[in-house]
């Protein structure tokens, strides 16, 4: 078995915007710099037969790059949260891309989940904080509902393989995928 999703590697001027806002967050558990990445579609833990089905799908995808963009600030888990995000600028190719990675994915047997796709990159993942924490990352989010980011030219896809350690997950790629 192999935990794997496929997504979208971040190139060092974002990684590094995304950084600073770390920083400025008053997040119990930071999401490493390295490990920064958006999630297109997570193949949780799959056979290699269904894992090497879904590689043959990302290798025979035919799209276009396209420039994006993060946007915005917010929370997972409402009144309890647990999950710091960056946001994605509203992106149409990136919406038909996900749709499309995801219908692969289920294709070569991946159960892949049910929910709605929200494009985002993990800041931090936690313990849901007390009133007092909550409150203070509640107001940092929302000072920081203006930030933004230069967007990019999205040109490749990557396949990672996931490992679950004490020290959270630790991601390595299994292969890339240009777009046209």
């Amino acid at each position: 078995m192999i935990r794997a999703f496929l997504g979208l590697d971040l190139p060092p001027a974002i990684r590094g915007a995304l950084q600073v806002q770390q920083f400025l967050l008053p997040l119990p558990r930071r999401v490493e710099p390295e490990n920064l990445h958006l999630t297109l579609v997570f193949l949780g833990n799959c056979p290699e037969p269904m894992i090497e089905a879904a590689h043959e799908g990302f290798e025979a995808l035919r799209e276009n790059g396209f420039p994006l963009a993060l946007q915005g600030l917010g929370l997972f888990g409402k009144a309890r949260p647990h999950t710091a995000w960056a946001g994605v600028a509203p992106s149409a190719p990136l919406m038909h891309l996900q749709a499309k990675v995801e219908t692969i994915a289920r294709r070569a047997g991946c159960r892949v989940d049910a929910r709605k796709f929200v494009p985002h990159v993990t800041l931090g993942r936690f313990p849901v904080p007390d009133p007092a924490d909550t409150a203070r990352l509640e107001r940092a989010v929302a000072m920081g509902a203006g930030f933004c980011t230069e967007p990019w030219e999205v040109r490749d896809l990557t396949l990672w393989q996931s490992h679950l350690t004490g020290r959270g997950p630790q991601y390595r790629p299994l292969a890339r995928y240009p777009l046209a």
